[in-house]
């Protein structure tokens, strides 16, 4: 599909005080409808057909780890595809973003397809921010499923209000940071969201430092779900804490080193 064919999601999306204050208090929320499923769907098509090829040599389901039965998981497809970067780029995704933490302008951190498939496994309990080298408080993650789910494919739930104590373990992603989070949450201090039915289009936005998790997909459809990443405009580089953060910084905030201001070639602008 030519990319000026494709809907245009320039227009705002306005957020309500209720949803403010709720993603403020819990560090997550879940906005309904950003997005029409006629804007999703021929979006859809592109961001599948990346993802599906990007993905071609990944192991069988039954060969990989924990984390890899989790979901087919594609970085960055802004990069590949000029159709996908219109999405990516949306200011209306990026609009609410800003309304949620405060401020007038976000960057781009990283995409990912996040794909579940039929029998794909849990996503373990975790932090994203443990891989940021970056102030987690001021990052946000979208997360919308571009068809309709139900709880039994993989619906994200989050631990409200853990998003305020920061980093509580600084495991990766793992059935380390599965087991570590289960009995940190097993005294309830931190309410665990009920998944709900999400149609496409709508989305979960939730802080860097929340902690979640999402269920195996016991149905027999893939659960196809973009997520895009973006931090505060002005945020600065933090030290990393360890490899992950090396990565992230290498990959992410390419040619920038701890002090700088976060604005690389790979973290354009959006204005709300």
């Amino acid at each position: 599909m030519d990319t000026g064919t494709l809907p245009d999601l320039s227009s705002p999306h306005p957020v309500g005080d209720e949803s403010v204050e709720a993603y403020r208090h819990d560090g997550h929320v879940l906005v309904r409808g950003i997005a029409t499923a006629h804007e999703v769907a021929p979006y859809r098509t592109r961001i599948t057909e990346a993802t599906l090829r990007r993905s071609a040599d990944v192991a069988p389901l039954a060969e990989r780890s924990t984390y890899g039965k989790a979901f087919l998981q594609v970085m960055n497809l802004w990069r590949d595809d000029p159709d996908v970067a219109r999405f990516v780029m949306a200011r209306r995704f990026a609009g609410v973003a800003a309304q949620l933490m405060g401020v007038d302008a976000v960057r781009i951190y990283h995409d990912q397809a996040l794909f579940k498939e039929p029998g794909g496994g849990r996503t373990p309990w975790h932090q994203d921010a443990t891989y940021w080298p970056l102030d987690g408080s001021r990052c946000i993650t979208m997360w919308m499923p571009l068809v309709d789910i139900t709880p039994e494919m993989g619906v994200m739930a989050f631990a409200s209000g853990s998003a305020a104590a920061g980093a509580l373990n600084g495991i990766e992603i793992s059935d380390d940071s599965d087991a570590d989070f289960e009995r940190q949450l097993a005294d309830g201090r931190y309410p665990i969201s009920v998944p709900v039915p999400m149609s496409a289009g709508d989305a979960t936005f939730h802080s860097g430092w929340t902690v979640h998790h999402a269920r195996p997909n016991s149905s027999s459809v893939l659960r196809e779900v973009m997520t895009i990443i973006w931090f505060a405009d002005g945020l600065l580089v933090t030290p990393p804490t360890g490899p992950a953060q090396q990565r992230d910084l290498a990959n992410w905030l390419p040619g920038l080193a701890p002090g700088d201001v976060a604005a690389s070639e790979l973290n354009p602008l959006i204005v709300a």
